[in-house]
């Protein structure tokens, strides 16, 4: 069995929602500890994200709306600091409960969790708060979800669809951008829109990183990477995390669960030989996504390796090699 260190997932939502222990087995969702360790997940980055509401639909299919040809889904404006401080430090609770929280490279394959901010609405737009997130652990940030905040604007679900979507970072983001580099954390590009995304590019010293997300030549969502966009990945000796969603990775943009592992196949495949298998890894988005019954909670993880015929090297690159290169590369700790 290989070991996998993976590039997202929404487990603490999940358990937030629920009131589930991520320590004990489910039969509910994705991923919890005991089948992580039946499927050689040794690891992954835990999302904290702050819903728009309390009791927002975990089915994003609720508000779907056809267009002439495709479909969107609505989304609503910034959330207020107040509110998404309070559910972050929630759902911190929650990982700090029942995970082993890593801080630095060489301890991820013997922890379990990242703690990661998706979406950085809970950090101050002063960024006045951001440190005490580090002292208490985060070590990775994704500027936006899939709406607009104090730090920048985020891809609409939509398809099919262009990352081009608009502005790119407020004078916050490109602060945020500043001190993540001083610190040490990562930034995750994921949710970006194109315009962002190269800001970025052009100021961050650190690799850079898509924790979850495809190839927009295989599927014409904005939430996947462009050609240039995955060119300028390779150029940061950045990393690419695959996502799991049978939206994202189908050609159709459809929601199919009966999908075969090899569409997601076809994603890491096609972003390797664009950019060199040490610059894709794997985000599966478990418990934030409709990944396909093959693929259907974390236990089931190495059923998509063995659908590569790849060596034993470039597998275990594939599967926690290049996310720990980049831990190595950015992490100041």
């Amino acid at each position: 069995m290989i070991p996998v260190v993976d590039g997202h997932n929404d487990a603490l939502l999940r358990a937030w929602r629920s009131g589930e222990s991520l320590r004990e087995r489910s039969s509910n969702g994705h991923l919890d500890l005991p089948r992580m360790r039946d499927g050689g997940v040794v690891a992954g980055f835990f999302a904290i994200f702050v819903p728009a509401t309390d009791d927002e639909p975990s089915d994003p299919r609720a508000p779907l709306v056809l267009t002439h040809d495709g479909y969107e889904v609505p989304m609503e404006g910034a959330l207020p600091f107040e509110r998404a401080d309070r559910i972050a430090r929630e759902l911190a609770a929650i990982a700090e409960r029942d995970l082993r929280i890593v801080t630095r490279a060489d301890d991820v394959l013997g922890g379990n969790a990242i703690l990661h901010l998706e979406g950085a609405e809970p950090i101050a737009p002063d960024l006045s708060n951001l440190c005490e997130w580090f002292e208490r652990g985060l070590r990775s940030v994704g500027l936006v979800w899939s709406r607009p905040n104090a730090f920048g604007h985020g891809v609409p679900f939509r398809y099919p669809g262009s990352p081009d979507t608009g502005p790119g970072l407020t004078d916050a983001g490109r602060a945020l951008v500043r001190a993540a580099n001083e610190l040490g954390l990562v930034l995750d590009l994921a949710h970006l829109n194109e315009r962002g995304f190269f800001e970025v590019a052009a100021a961050s010293t650190a690799p850079l990183v898509v924790s979850h997300a495809g190839a927009h030549e295989l599927c014409r969502i904005p939430r996947n990477l462009t050609d240039d966009q995955l060119d300028t990945v390779r150029d940061s000796d950045g990393v690419v995390g695959v996502v799991f969603d049978t939206v994202m990775t189908r050609e159709d943009g459809e929601l199919v669960l009966e999908t075969p592992l090899q569409t997601i196949a076809e994603h890491i495949e096609y972003i390797a030989d664009r950019i060199g298998i040490d610059h894709v890894a794997l985000g599966s988005d478990f418990d934030g996504s409709f990944p396909p019954h093959a693929l259907d909670d974390v236990s089931k993880t190495q059923a998509l390796l063995e659908t590569l015929a790849w060596s034993d090297d470039e597998l275990a690159k594939l599967a926690h090699g290049n996310w720990l290169r980049v831990l190595r590369a950015t992490w100041k700790t």
